[in-house]
C-alpha cells in the first residue's frame, strides 16, 4: 500500500476511532481481539458503517481479523502505521535534534567518529527521543499544563 493510500485510510475519523479502540485492547492479557459488536457498542456507530470501516482497515493491513463461528475479532496490526511514523518524525524533529543527530558529540563533548552501526542506533535513538518529547508536549499542551 502506498504511503497516500495509507494516510486515506487514517484520514478518516472512525477509522482512527477504530484504531484507538484496538490499540486500547492491544495491550490487555486476553487480546484475542474486539468483537465487531463490541466496537459497534463502543463507537456508538451502526454495524454497517463499522463493518464497511473495517473492511477498509483489513484491506490496509491496519487490522486483523479472527473467525470463530459467526463472530468476527479483530486486532491491530500496528506494522503499516510505522510507515507513517518514518515519514513523520522528520517533521516532528526541531532544529536542536537535528543537529544533534547530524553529529551526536558535537559540542563539549569533542568530536568523535562513531562506527557506522552505532551512529544508526544513535540517529534511531535521536529520533524516538524526538518522538517522545513531541508526545508528551502534546500531552501536556491538551491538559493544559
Amino acid at each position: 500500500m502506498g504511503m497516500a493510500d495509507i494516510f486515506d485510510v487514517i484520514a478518516d475519523g472512525t477509522r482512527r476511532d477504530i484504531l484507538q479502540l484496538l490499540l486500547e485492547r492491544s495491550g490487555s492479557e486476553q487480546d484475542d481481539g474486539i468483537s465487531v459488536s463490541n466496537i459497534v457498542q463502543a463507537l456508538g456507530a451502526s454495524q454497517p458503517t463499522v463493518s464497511k470501516h473495517l473492511k477498509v482497515l483489513r484491506d490496509a493491513g491496519l487490522v486483523s481479523v479472527r473467525e470463530d463461528g459467526q463472530h468476527r475479532f479483530y486486532s491491530l496490526e500496528s506494522e503499516p502505521l510505522g510507515t507513517v511514523d518514518d515519514w513523520l518524525v522528520p517533521f516532528l524533529i526541531d532544529e536542536t535534534d537535528t543537529a544533534i543527530l547530524a553529529d551526536p558529540f558535537a559540542g563539549d563533548l569533542g568530536s568523535a567518529a562513531l562506527p557506522e552501526g552505532a551512529q544508526h542506533a544513535a540517529e534511531v535513538f535521536g529520533r524516538t527521543a524526538a518522538q517522545a518529547k513531541r508526545v508528551v508536549a502534546t500531552a501536556m499542551k491538551r491538559l493544559g499544563v
